[in-house]
Parts: C-alpha cells; sequence; structure tokens
C-alpha cells in the first residue's frame, strides 16, 4: 500500500510540476510580458512636465525675446505672429502633420511615398487609444503633444528674420505651407524612420529639424524679403525693451530643459545628462558672448549676453544625448564665438537684413551643433557600442553629420525659395510703405502695445 502512495505522490509531482510549466508558467510569462507594456508613470510624469516647457518657449518665450528686441510700434505683431502660430500649428499636427512624421504604414505597404512621409493611418489620432503606449512606456497620446510643441517653436523662431515688413494675410499662408512641406518632411526623415534617422544621423532634440530648418529659411526669406525702409548698416535699430528680452531669454533657458532633457521620453540618467549639458553649454556660451561684447565694444551688454545663451542652447540641442561636460563646454564656446562673427561681422559685410539674427544664432548655431555632435560624441554618454565623435577615433559619425547637415541645409533653402515666390505672387508679403513707417500694431491689428 505504502508502494502505491509513494507512487501516487510521485505522479502528483510530476503533474504539478507539467501544469506549472505548461499551463500556470504562460500565464507568467504573459503578466511579464504585460509588465514590460505597463505606463511608466515616473516617465509619463517628466514628459508631462517636459511638454509645458517646450510650450512656454513659444508662449512667452520667443514672444517677448522677439518682442523686445523690435520697436515699440511693431511688439503686438510679432506676439500676434506668435500666437497663431500656437493655434495652427496644433491644429495641423493633429490632423496629419503627426501621422506624416511618425506613421510607418506606407514603408509597411512599400508605398513610394514612405521617402518623405510616413502615412496617413493615424491622421486625426485614429487607432491612439488611451491605453495606447510608445518608447518610453508612456501615453501616445502624450507623445503626440510633446512633437507638437517642437512643430510649434520651429515656424516661431524664422520670425526674427522678417519682423517689422511682412504682412500678416501673406504670413498666415506662407507659416502654414512651411511648416506642412517643410517641418512634416524633416521631421519624417530624422525622427520618425525616415532616411537620414536609418543613415544614423544624429539629432537628438532638433539641431537639424528645428534649428538648421528654420535658421536656413529665415535667411531665405530676410534676402527675398528686402531690408527694412531704414536699416542702416553699422546703425543698429535700437530694441524697445531689454527687460522683455531677458524675460524671453529666461523662459527659453528654463523651458530648454525640457526640450532636450524630455528628448529621450524617459526619467532616467540621460534626461539628467542632457539637462546638464545643456546648462552648461548656454552658461559657457553666455559669458563667452559677454567678454567678447566688452573687448570688442567696451561694454557688457544684456543683449549680447541673452544671444550669446540662445546660441549656445540651440547649439547643445542636437548634441545633449550623446556629449559629456567637455563636449558641452567646447560646443557652448565655439558657438558663441562662430555666433558673434556671424552677428557683428558677416552680415553687415554681405548687407542683408537679418531683423532679429534668426539665421545667425538659430540656423549658424544649428550647423554647429550639428557638425560639432560628430565631433564630441562620446560612448560614455551614448553607452558601449553607440555613437562616438571623431575626437575619440570615429570619424564615420563625424562624414553622417555632414552629410544630414547638407541635406537639411539645401532643402530647407529651396523650399523656402519656392514658397516665397507663390505667396508674395498670389497674396503678397511685404507691407506697404506707410504701414511699416507707422507701424504694424495699429495698420496690421488695430491696437497698441502701452495704450497710446
Amino acid at each position: 500500500m505504502d508502494k502505491y502512495c509513494r507512487s501516487g505522490l510521485t505522479l502528483l509531482k510530476v503533474a504539478t510540476t507539467l501544469l506549472l510549466l505548461f499551463g500556470f508558467a504562460p500565464g507568467m510569462y504573459a503578466q511579464d510580458a504585460a509588465a514590460e507594456a505597463t505606463l511608466d508613470s515616473g516617465n509619463t510624469a517628466w514628459i508631462l512636465v517636459a511638454s509645458v516647457l517646450v510650450l512656454l518657449m513659444s508662449i512667452p518665450g520667443i514672444a517677448l525675446f522677439y518682442g523686445g528686441l523690435v520697436r515699440q510700434k511693431n511688439v503686438l505683431s510679432i506676439i500676434m505672429q506668435t500666437l497663431f502660430i500656437v493655434g495652427v500649428v496644433s491644429i495641423l499636427w493633429i490632423a496629419f502633420g503627426y501621422s506624416w512624421a511618425f506613421d510607418t504604414s506606407f514603408a509597411e505597404a512599400g508605398n513610394p511615398l514612405a521617402c518623405i512621409m510616413g502615412g496617413f493611418d493615424k491622421a486625426f489620432l485614429h487607432g491612439i487609444s488611451l491605453d495606447t503606449l510608445t518608447a518610453g512606456n508612456i501615453p501616445e497620446l502624450l507623445f503626440v503633444m510633446f512633437q507638437c510643441m517642437f512643430a510649434i517653436i520651429t515656424p516661431a523662431l524664422i520670425l526674427g528674420a522678417f519682423a517689422e515688413r511682412i504682412k500678416f494675410s501673406g504670413y498666415i499662408v506662407f507659416i502654414i505651407l512651411w511648416v506642412i512641406l517643410a517641418y512634416f518632411p524633416m521631421a519624417h526623415w530624422v525622427w520618425g524612420g525616415g532616411f537620414l534617422q536609418e543613415m544614423g544621423a544624429i539629432d537628438f532634440a532638433g539641431g537639424t529639424v528645428v534649428h538648421i530648418n528654420a535658421g536656413i529659411s529665415a535667411l531665405v526669406m530676410a534676402i527675398l524679403l528686402g531690408k527694412r525702409m531704414d536699416y542702416r548698416i553699422g546703425h543698429p535699430i535700437t530694441p524697445h525693451n531689454v527687460t522683455y528680452v531677458f524675460m524671453g531669454t529666461s523662459f527659453l533657458w528654463l523651458g530648454w530643459f525640457g526640450f532636450n532633457a524630455g528628448s529621450g521620453l524617459a526619467a532616467d540618467g540621460l534626461a539628467a545628462n542632457a539637462f546638464l549639458v545643456t546648462h552648461i553649454a548656454t552658461a559657457a556660451a553666455a559669458i563667452t558672448w559677454m567678454v567678447i561684447d566688452w573687448l570688442c565694444n567696451k561694454k557688457p551688454t544684456t543683449i549680447g549676453a541673452c544671444t550669446g545663451a540662445v546660441a549656445g542652447l540651440v547649439a547643445i540641442t542636437p548634441a545633449a544625448g550623446t556629449v559629456d561636460l567637455l563636449g558641452a563646454f567646447c560646443i557652448g564656446i565655439i558657438t558663441s564665438a562662430i555666433c558673434f562673427c556671424m552677428v557683428a561681422i558677416v552680415k553687415p559685410k554681405f548687407g542683408y537684413d537679418d531683423a532679429l539674427d534668426a539665421f545667425g544664432v538659430h540656423g549658424i548655431g544649428g550647423i554647429i551643433g550639428s557638425i560639432l555632435t560628430g565631433v564630441f560624441a562620446t560612448q560614455f554618454i551614448s553607452g558601449e557600442g553607440g555613437v562616438q565623435g571623431a575626437l575619440y577615433g570615429d570619424w564615420h559619425q563625424l562624414w553622417v553629420q555632414l552629410v544630414a547637415t547638407g541635406v537639411s541645409i539645401a532643402f530647407s533653402a529651396v523650399v523656402t525659395f519656392i514658397l516665397f515666390k507663390v505667396v508674395d505672387a498670389t497674396i503678397g508679403l511685404r507691407v506697404d510703405k506707410r504701414v511699416e513707417e507707422e507701424g504694424l500694431d495699429i495698420y496690421e491689428h488695430g491696437e497698441s502695445a502701452y495704450g497710446h
């Protein structure tokens, strides 16, 4: 009898083991898989905050920064142009921009249009629910909003080139077309699985997509639109409110932490490093510009220090996910010195009226930052097997960065040139002489910023 009991117990143990392996175990593995796809509340909370910070860069950041630099009679035109961008680009992004940039349906179907766009399966956020997660285990709806803030800030940067002389009606049409035909394709190429991303180009938070794209467009617009009537080389037009410029710079500096540290989509060490190098590069650039300004013009100016800070913020953007402190210091100092030369020497020499130095700071800063990413990228930050730059013996990444930079410059210039010609021929872009003399605020918007 004992023999049979022992045999029964043995069979029971075997059966229990088999049930665990083939019955309960799959459930355990499924639970593990489900756990991997569970929303990460820490990452989600951080990207929610980061999205708000990036929005602060446009309103009130750019609005105050550019608004303070123009004359009193045109400050509301800058604010209105910025506010219009926030509204219209948000609608375009939700309608089809996000799908254009980040959908993968065209590539999966072998559609030849996949070379310029992702597809339209996610138009109006079709198929994205509250439970749909993306990289970092954050809601895809949150990722949509985070990227929307990037789409907003990019065209807002262009405003500085044609400030004080553009017709609002023509501006509306130009901006809408530019976002669709310049920003959406670039976002797809660099971040949405396009050819520049496949080639290995590094653009952590927008050196090519945002700053080169906007900066080159700013230069083309400034040249084609022509100089302001009272623009004189060697006699800069005095900003009407330097305090606004400082406040705008402060919002940009603060918001940029969301811009860069949020781009890893996680609250982790990479975000901490991006936060650190962003701050240090900006600090180094601001001090560098102040020192050069002091040496060359005998006075350390608030406008100069603010401009230097913005140049540093721009340049560290593509590199924030791959460089360490050495790279941050070098990028900040080098970019500030070169951008100073562009603003103080090159612009007067060639005589183009980049009114608020959108090209001299954002365009040139973006180009320098994109290229220097290929120099200072290090596996100390990117991880074992990650990218590293020419400084550490890998020249391939530098060549990739040069190609990506060149493509961005050429694409942005061509698209902007065509759009300018089309819109100027149909609606017109330059305001009348009297409007420019009296100010855009009264003639274009029927308002005065200070009540007189």
